[in-house]
């Protein structure tokens, strides 16, 4: 009699405490698209930049091209690429967006392209989630979450892939 008790409690207990744990599903879909595990690193109240970086996917057969990004919590968002040009770190801003061949994965990481975004209004901290508008030419307009990581992360928080 005890045992049917117990597991009851038990499944009560787990059932409670799942919506404490983060998903660990973090992807989101735009028509052909995938955007995978977007974050963010954490930044100061008085930090002029943060950045966004995420991978997207284009399973569909016809090209597409992200246009435009925005939040609310700064002032704007600019598509960035980083390049290596005689031994100097260069940034440039992409202003004709970005660029999603079909059947292919675009990566906007920390040394490469990225979502720059200018002015935060506050500081974000670490496991906090930041609203995020991406505008697509094709797929239209998402909006994802911004998984918020420690200041020198190279990954989102629980991914350990050679990425």
């Amino acid at each position: 009699m005890r045992r049917p008790l117990l597991r009851a409690g038990l499944l009560a207990c787990v059932a409670t405490a799942l919506p404490a744990f983060p998903s660990f599903a973090h992807d989101f879909r735009a028509g052909d698209l995938v955007i995978n595990h977007p974050w963010s690193r954490a930044v100061g109240a008085r930090a002029q930049t943060a950045a966004g970086y995420m991978s997207i996917v284009n399973r569909g057969s016809a090209p597409d091209r992200l246009i435009s990004a925005e939040t609310p919590m700064a002032g704007s968002v600019e598509a960035h690429e980083m390049s290596m040009t005689d031994g100097v770190m260069r940034m440039r801003p992409m202003p004709e967006g970005i660029q999603l061949p079909p059947g292919g994965t675009v990566w906007l990481r920390p040394g490469g392209m990225h979502l720059m975004l200018v002015g935060p209004t506050r500081a974000f901290v670490p496991g906090e989630r930041v609203p995020l508008t991406l505008r697509f030419e094709r797929a239209g307009a998402v909006t994802v979450e911004l998984e918020v990581a420690t200041a020198g992360a190279r990954a989102p928080a629980g991914e350990h892939h050679g990425d």
